[in-house]
């Protein structure tokens, strides 16, 4: 069980530290899926290790399957609305979206 822990720690700090360091909103969206993955790992891992016999772990990772999906479509139509107004995507520009 510590190997699945591990990795699932392992993608999470990498999936932080780009989310933390990245400039690039698809670098970002990317980190995010990246821990969101991660979560998806321990909750299989424990489900599999502590209640063998329930598929609730499996059920809490198909929810956050279907949350990134969602999570997806938001970000790419944010990227698209920040690449037709300036050229780019960098986050530089995000704080300008207000109302």
């Amino acid at each position: 069980m510590l190997h699945y822990l591990g990795l699932a720690a392992i993608l999470f700090a990498i999936g932080l530290f780009g989310v933390l360091t990245r400039r690039n909103v698809i670098g970002i969206l990317m980190s995010l899926e990246l821990m969101f993955n991660a979560v998806n790992i321990n909750f299989v891992a424990f489900n599999k290790f502590v209640a063998a016999g329930e598929l609730i772990g499996q059920m809490f990772a198909i929810f956050i399957v279907v949350v990134a999906a969602a999570e997806a479509v938001v970000g790419l139509a944010i990227v698209l609305l920040l690449y037709r107004n300036w050229q780019g995507i960098d986050t530089d520009h995000v704080s300008v979206m207000k109302w």
